[in-house]
């Protein structure tokens, strides 16, 4: 009958130690959904850097491919014109500005 109580007994110490180690210990549940959430912020990086190597790589076949877009380029970045044409600027006037009330002198 002792011997009974002392293997319940090491059963139970057992069963804690390994509840107590998958749930706190190193690879323990905790651990593993900080990791789960690491891999999904990731994944979402790489979703979004995915986009932009996909418009990068599109942008870079079309300038290889096509006049127009490098045309468009020049027009829009260094402000070039054709021979013949004739560049207008058009400019916003600016909003007018509350002037500051002039100081009062001192006396």
């Amino acid at each position: 009958m002792r011997g009974l109580r002392i293997v319940l007994l090491l059963l139970l110490v057992l069963l804690a130690w390994l509840q107590y180690r998958l749930w706190f210990g190193g690879g323990g549940q905790r651990e593993v959904q900080v990791l789960q959430h690491r891999v999904q912020q990731q994944a979402r990086d790489n979703a979004g850097l995915q986009q932009r190597n996909d418009a990068l790589a599109a942008e870079v076949e079309d300038l290889k491919s096509g006049e127009a877009a490098v045309e468009e380029r020049a027009r829009n970045e260094l402000g070039m014109i054709k021979p013949g044409e004739t560049f207008y600027r058009v400019v916003e006037p600016q909003p007018a500005t509350a002037e500051p009330a002039p100081a009062e002198p001192a006396q």
